[in-house]
């Protein structure tokens, strides 16, 4: 399996901060953001990873994570001329990527969990695709999924307005070799890009989507405001102070395996 990780687009909400940075490398407490997705693949057995950017800010992610030696992976980079929407990660992937099955995740997403990079290495060969879910106490912010008794997916639904459900869907991703395929199939929303919970829909379709929610304990926190990135940098802060653990550190990780 393969990683990609979705590190462009503009950062409107965090401006005028990302005026002259790209916000996956802002700081969230000690360590650049994009640090937590890529130890959240990394911690899974993914060692293969591209990362999607802006053009103009290629030469600083090359700067900070060079070619991954350091952490003993192999990194990629991919230029996003514009934004157009998560599969448009996997359309610029696929000449490069195409025949293998990728774990997806968003360069905002952090993901913090007693084990779960071992839990999340049950999916790397997947059929289909799999997601995830989280309890949020306001779902109206994200794509939230609503399902039955026993867990299967009905509906997938981008920013509710009416309560559904508040079981909201973390920005990781695994799919199958045909997420490509799919992929090119999508046609742009009504602003103007290709939508995840469209390319998730194809899945849905063919009975192949699946969806498992993260255990008690776990935390997913996105930090696309500044209220969000404040919270994340508060709680790296905590509980690195509290557990002398490293949260989120890609360096620390390679010498705990080594």
């Amino acid at each position: 399996m393969k990683g990609i990780i979705m590190a462009g687009g503009s950062g409107t909400r965090l401006a005028p901060m990302t005026k002259v940075i790209n916000k996956h490398l802002l700081p969230v407490f000690d360590k650049p953001m994009i640090y937590y997705p890529l130890t959240t693949l990394l911690a899974a057995g993914i060692s293969d990873i591209t990362i999607i950017t802006n053009p103009e800010d290629l030469a600083s992610f090359r700067k900070l994570l060079g070619d991954g030696s350091q952490f003993k992976c192999k990194l990629n980079y991919l230029e996003q001329i514009e934004p157009g929407g998560i599969p448009q990660g996997l359309q610029l992937a696929s000449q490069t990527l195409k025949g293998n099955k990728i774990a997806l995740i968003l360069g905002d997403n952090l993901l913090i969990g007693k084990g779960l990079g071992r839990d999340l290495s049950e999916f790397l060969d997947i059929s289909g695709c799999s997601i995830f879910g989280t309890v949020v106490r306001d779902p109206s912010a994200y794509g939230v999924a609503v399902i039955d008794s026993s867990g299967d997916v009905l509906e997938l639904i981008e920013k509710p307005r009416d309560f559904v459900s508040n079981i909201a869907i973390p920005g990781l991703y695994f799919f199958d070799e045909t997420c490509f395929e799919r992929s090119r199939s999508l046609k742009p929303s009504k602003r103007g890009e290709l939508e995840i919970l469209d390319l998730l829909l194809s899945y849905k379709t063919d009975s192949t989507l699946k969806l498992s929610m993260l255990e008690r304990g776990s935390t997913w926190l996105d930090c696309g405001t500044p209220e969000q990135l404040q919270n994340a940098s508060e709680l790296i802060r905590v509980l690195q102070e509290r557990q002398g653990l490293k949260y989120g550190d890609p360096g620390d990780l390679v010498s705990h395996n080594e």
